[in-house]
Parts: structure tokens; C-alpha cells; sequence
């Protein structure tokens, strides 16, 4: 999930929220990540993250309690997980945030290791983080991955499988894009678990590795991609799951196409392909905060995203018209 901010204000945009939240649960996607790195977590206070979360919680809610209620489904449909990002650089801090998250509406702790003082500490260390998080914790733990948000520290497979036994961090993000790290995890976790938990969930980082993970046993993606052509990236596991592997094959090509421009740029790239992919109605939500800026109107990046994205676009267009048809 992006961070909606008012363009003159600069306030939270708590009904664009609540309004993207409700189109990706509509895309079904299985849960939603708040104050990711697409969420601009960094850039909000306490009392904002608290506000953005709660949006997407009672969005949620309602949206499962009409689905639920309304028979439309005959299986019961899972309610669909809120992970939120809790990242601090104590446990101290660290701890707060799950409590605050929970309170809000979260199901679970999306936490990346401190590096900070990355110098200082050895993998004991960090391990020693999780553990104390994961105990005292608020929320179950998913281990978020991502060397370059966290000053260069890479959690190997040993240390990832080492925290895989404790019975509240119940996954993990890979952001690092290493699926050779992802299947040893897949491998390895359930017998360190020994049914402990539940299962310890796997999941790929970016959207242009889904097939690549699904193929080794991953769990699932999270992915900034996924705010822009959620469906693409649901059909992605659905093709795979019915055995048509060419199919599946053909659109990770297209979803990896259009996620490398959201890879390039970044949250501000994500932001301002909003409304390409939306419609001019988040033509307001394209804006980050200072001291990042908009994409230029008429810029080169922006050109590019419209060319790398223009494949994808497509497709998500007719998966939604697909889906209204029905």
C-alpha cells in the first residue's frame, strides 16, 4: 500500500485509502501490506500511521463482512491478512510499534533487522532482536529481507532457518531476489518447526519473481508492483496452480517488464503510475513528501513508464473487464 497524501495539505488521504484498499481486495489479493517500503512508513508519525492503518482495517472488515454475508461465496473466504511494517532500531521501539499496529487493525509485524550501527552487530545479535521482538511482540513476526533498506545486512538461509523455529515469526519477505536462499528456506523451515506455529510462510519480494518462487515452493509475493496490476500478479499464481506453465511463463515476462520501472523509480515511480493504471481520479495521490518530488508531466522517467508498463496495462485491463463480466 501506497502512503495518500492531500496534494496542498500535505494530511493523509484517509478516503484514497480506504478507496485502494477496497480495489485490491476486489483484484484478490490474499492480504495487504501498510508501511512497506511502497508505504512511505518512514515518512509518517506515529499518530499517521496509526490513521492509515485503521483505514485499511475497517476496509477490510467491511468489505469481508459484505462478502461473507452477503452469499456470495459457499466456501468460507479467508479474512484477508494486514501485515504491517514495525521496523525500529530497538526492540524497545520496535515493540511499540507492533502494540500501536495491533491496536490498529494489523494481524502481523512486517520487521526489517536493524543496521544502524550495522558495524556492531553480528548475527547473534540480530537474532537475538527477533527472538526478544517475537516474544514480547504484540503480533507475529514476518522477518522482512531487504538489504538495501536495512545499511547492506543480508539474513542468509542459516539464520533465516534459525529463526524459522521460533513458533511467533511465522515468515518471510525476500526482497533480495535470491531464489536459490528462498527454496533452501521452503526446505528447510517445516522441519525446524516441527509443526510449532503453523506454517512459516515464504514469500518472494517483487512481483517479477512470482512463477520463479511458486516454482520452488513459495508462499506467495509481496510486492509495491501489485498496487498497480494486482490482477496480473493474482493470475500469475492461479496459471501456475492449474498447470498452464506457458501461460503463467508469458505474463511473469510482462509483470517483470513493468515491475523494473517500479523497481528503477522506486515509491515515486509506483505513485506516479497510479493513475495510468487507476484513472485520473489519483492523479492526487502521485505525490510523495518532500524532499521527494512528483515525476515530471512531461519527463523522461515518466515516458518510460508509460512505455515499460504499457504490456501490463493491457492485461490488467482485460483481467478487470474479465471479472466484471462474470
Amino acid at each position: 500500500m501506497p502512503a495518500f497524501f492531500t496534494p496542498q495539505q500535505d494530511q493523509l488521504d484517509i478516503p484514497a485509502t480506504q478507496r485502494h484498499t477496497a480495489r485490491l481486495l476486489a483484484a484478490g489479493v490474499a492480504g495487504l501490506v501498510v508501511h512497506g517500503s511502497n508505504g512511505e512508513a518512514v515518512h509518517l508519525s506515529r499518530r499517521e500511521r496509526r490513521a492509515a492503518l485503521e483505514a485499511v482495517a475497517d476496509t477490510v472488515a467491511r468489505h469481508h463482512h459484505h462478502h461473507h454475508h452477503h452469499g456470495e461465496q459457499l466456501v468460507p473466504v479467508p479474512v484477508p491478512v494486514i501485515i504491517a511494517g514495525c521496523s525500529a532500531q530497538s526492540v524497545r521501539e520496535t515493540l511499540e510499534l507492533c502494540r500501536e499496529a495491533r491496536a490498529a487493525g494489523a494481524t502481523h509485524a512486517l520487521v526489517l533487522p536493524p543496521g544502524y550501527y550495522r558495524g556492531l552487530l553480528d548475527a547473534e545479535a540480530v537474532v537475538g532482536y527477533y527472538r526478544r521482538v517475537a516474544d514480547e511482540g504484540a503480533l507475529p513476526v514476518v522477518v522482512y529481507n531487504y538489504p538495501v533498506a536495512a545499511n547492506g545486512v543480508d539474513l542468509d538461509s542459516d539464520v533465516l532457518l534459525r529463526l524459522a523455529r521460533h513458533p511467533r515469526i511465522v515468515g518471510v519477505k525476500l526482497t533480495c531476489g535470491n531464489t536459490g536462499k528462498l527454496a533452501r528456506v521452503v526446505e528447510g523451515a517445516p522441519k525446524v518447526r516441527e509443526g510449532r506455529g503453523g506454517d512459516f510462510l515464504v514469500m518472494g519480494g517483487s512481483a517479477d519473481f512470482i512463477l520463479q518462487g511458486l516454482v520452488v515452493g513459495a508462499h506467495g509475493t509481496i510486492s509495491g508492483f501489485a498496487n498497480l496490476a494486482p490482477r496480473a500478479c493474482v493470475r500469475i499464481g492461479e496459471l501456475y496452480e492449474q498447470g498452464r506453465a506457458e501461460e503463467a511463463r508469458e505474463l511473469q515476462h510482462e509483470v517483470a517488464k513493468g515491475d523494473w520501472l517500479a523497481i528503477r523509480y522506486g515509491f515515486v515511480g509506483v505513485k506516479a503510475a497510479m493513475p495510468i493504471f487507476h484513472g485520473p481520479g489519483e492523479e492526487s495521490c502521485a505525490v510523495p513528501r518532500l524532499p521527494f518530488k512528483r515525476l515530471d508531466e512531461d519527463g523522461e522517467a515518466l515516458r518510460e513508464i508509460h512505455q515499460g508498463m504499457a504490456g501490463v496495462l493491457e492485461i490488467e485491463k482485460r483481467l478487470a473487464a474479465e471479472a466484471a463480466g462474470k
